[in-house]
């Protein structure tokens, strides 16, 4: 149809009366790219856009922010199980520490008490062994009447022979040494000199006779010998 006067009025006056006679045609889209190149959805007809605003626009502006959020978290979350697992390493090597501490701790505890255990034991050899000397010690008297009476011949035979025979086999069992002996070198720490004589072919200091019995247990003189000593003329 021809059209006289200006061509944009003719123009908006078409576009008037097609709005007035209803879209009955594809409504024309003014953007050149059909798809929406954030939601990767077809636009809509300008009137549907128009109409509803940029609610598709805040759409993709929103699954945007969402996608970039949920981005970040995934992202976020892979850090701490980095540093969970480093967190782990260290936490295997405070263990391992604390483990070679403990060992460490137990095994000189475990020293300690075997230190302790023998220092027991000792002080018991000893506590037996000073008991059984003190022992030893008061019958020291008892002996000394047994060897006088032998000397005198009261213990040649019968019952009281018999019992002091047992006795000196018993203490003997204990570790008891009599010190009797004659013609051997004087030794200053088992014997005790009451007396000094000049013998004859006498080089050196020689028991010549034993006043009275000594003793001894095991190295422990209980008591000294007392003698007669002949010297070098």
């Amino acid at each position: 149809m021809p059209h006289h006067g200006n061509e944009e009025e003719h123009t908006s006056t078409g576009h008037d009366r097609a709005g007035q006679q209803g879209d009955s045609h594809e409504p024309v889209i003014r953007d050149n790219r059909k798809v929406d190149p954030v939601t990767g959805q077809a636009r809509h007809p300008e009137g549907g856009a128009s109409s509803h605003g940029a609610g598709p626009a805040s759409g993709a502006d929103s699954d945007g922010d969402a996608l970039a959020q949920a981005e970040e978290i995934l992202n976020g979350v892979e850090v701490p199980a980095e540093e969970s697992v480093a967190q782990g390493a260290a936490g295997t090597g405070s263990a391992n520490a604390e483990a070679a501490e403990l060992r460490n701790d137990l095994l000189r505890l475990q020293a300690e008490y075997v230190n302790y255990r023998k220092r027991v034991e000792r002080d018991r050899a000893v506590a037996g062994e000073m008991a059984v000397i003190g022992v030893l010690n008061s019958l020291l008297p008892v002996l000394d009447d047994v060897d006088a009476a032998r000397q005198h011949g009261d213990l040649a035979d019968g019952p009281f022979a018999a019992i002091a025979t047992k006795l000196e086999n018993a203490l003997k069992t204990y570790g008891l040494v009599r010190i009797d002996e004659t013609g051997v070198e004087f030794d200053p720490t088992i014997h005790e000199a009451l007396i000094q004589q000049p013998g004859e072919d006498i080089e050196v200091d020689t028991v010549s006779q034993v006043l009275r019995s000594g003793y001894k247990s095991g190295e422990r003189v209980l008591r000294a010998a007392q003698v007669i000593v002949a010297v070098p003329a």
